[in-house]
């Protein structure tokens, strides 16, 4: 997708077209704005679907908005969760089939199968003939599944009740054998599953399913996806940072063609728009806003304040306006002008020379890469603070 937008620019900067070069970079940020995902979670009754939900979404269970929990199933009928940090993102919570009184083919038609870009398919115990017609029928629509053997600290807890001189890694790879050969029986081969508590996403092997899912998944819907994951190491955090970077350059087109325009002030004010922008819309991905900060509060057991406390940019934490981001740059413009110069000298390869010699793109340049550096430097360190 980006590299016809690429094009397109360059074509239109060598015919010295600003105006069309805009157009086509805001075109390309509202499409890759606005991808759609819709994740199916099925598995058995009480397997832990709900708690996985909650856990995409980073909602603890038992608060507002979350996915419904508790002992007995809870999910009657499919249920639609939209993702607190980009509502393109459904996640759908549906009935263990255990649960309904229909067979497999027909539990897919009713579900609606077809509408799920990948599915989850969730056991507490071992995966059950069920769980293996489910994901039949999903390879028959070629469409990608995998199995997670949820509450996999609660296995390690009792384990090392039973023997204080356990060791983790020796549960986790009893339990792994153990749904592998069970799963063979039920005639699948080499079985992808991933050990996860729903309550600890940053532990046991979530990352790993991440991992694959980053192979799996079209760039588009990886990369939207990335973004409203939970920050669950630092490596998705350095990764949403690239991710976020790659968009610098299509901003940047934006602001050199806000400069054209023979208007006093009217390059100061789109420039204004795009910082304001861009910085909520990093906030929300690196999990930096008062509420996701509270949700991670609520998660991990660490205080509001004690996460506050590791946030050094004036932009976390907080509501960002345009006052604030006026404020901002007047109190980092040393910083800023030195990064200027030095992102003048080698700018952004898409944009070639006509625009390389536009300040207003360059000073934009610099000012979103600063933002984005420091916000995520809080996002690393709010991260260490949460897992402990």
């Amino acid at each position: 997708m980006a590299d016809q937008y690429e094009e397109g620019i360059k074509a239109a900067l060598q015919n010295r077209d600003l105006a069309k070069a805009a157009e086509m970079a805001q075109k390309y940020l509202d499409k890759s704005y606005n991808v759609r995902v819709n994740i199916g979670i099925t598995g058995e009754s009480g397997s832990g679907k709900s708690t996985l939900v909650n856990a995409l979404r980073g909602i603890k269970n038992k608060t507002e908005g979350a996915a419904k929990t508790g002992v007995k199933e809870t999910t009657t009928e499919r249920t639609e969760y939209p993702h607190p940090k980009n509502n393109n993102i459904r996640i759908w919570d549906l009935p263990g089939i255990g649960t309904v009184k229909f067979t497999a083919d027909k539990y897919i038609k009713e579900m609606e199968f077809e509408k799920y870009d990948f599915f989850i398919i969730v056991s507490n115990d071992r995966f059950r003939e069920n769980d293996a017609k489910l994901a039949k029928e999903i390879q028959k629509m070629n469409k990608k599944f995998y199995f997670v053997r949820s509450k996999i600290d609660q296995n390690i807890t009792s384990e090392k009740e039973e023997d204080p001189n356990t060791k983790e890694e020796k549960v986790l790879k009893e339990v792994k054998n153990y749904c592998t050969e069970e799963l063979k029986k039920l005639d699948f081969e080499s079985p992808k599953i991933f050990l996860v508590s729903g309550f600890r996403l940053p532990l046991y092997e979530f990352n790993d399913l991440w991992k694959t899912l980053e192979e799996d998944l079209p760039k588009h819907q990886r990369d939207v996806l990335l973004l409203a994951l939970p920050n669950i190491s630092l490596d998705v955090i350095e990764q949403k940072k690239e991710t976020l970077a790659s968009r610098i350059k299509w901003l940047t087109v934006t602001s050199v063609a806000g400069a054209a325009v023979l208007v006093p002030g009217f390059s100061c004010a789109v420039d204004i728009q795009i910082i304001l922008g861009f910085a909520v819309y990093c906030v929300v991905s690196l999990g930096l806003t008062h509420n996701l900060l509270q949700k991670l509060s609520d998660v991990s057991g660490v205080s509001l304040e004690d996460l506050k406390a590791e946030i050094k940019s004036p932009l976390a934490g907080t509501e960002i306006t345009k006052d604030l981001i006026i404020k901002f740059l007047a109190s980092s413009a040393t910083v800023l002008g030195e990064m200027a110069i030095e992102e003048g000298l080698r700018f952004v390869p898409i944009i070639g020379t006509l625009v390389a010699m536009s300040l207003s793109g360059v000073a934009t340049y610099s000012v979103l890469t600063y933002i984005l550096n420091s916000l995520t430097e809080d996002a690393q360190q709010v991260f260490k603070r949460s897992v402990g």
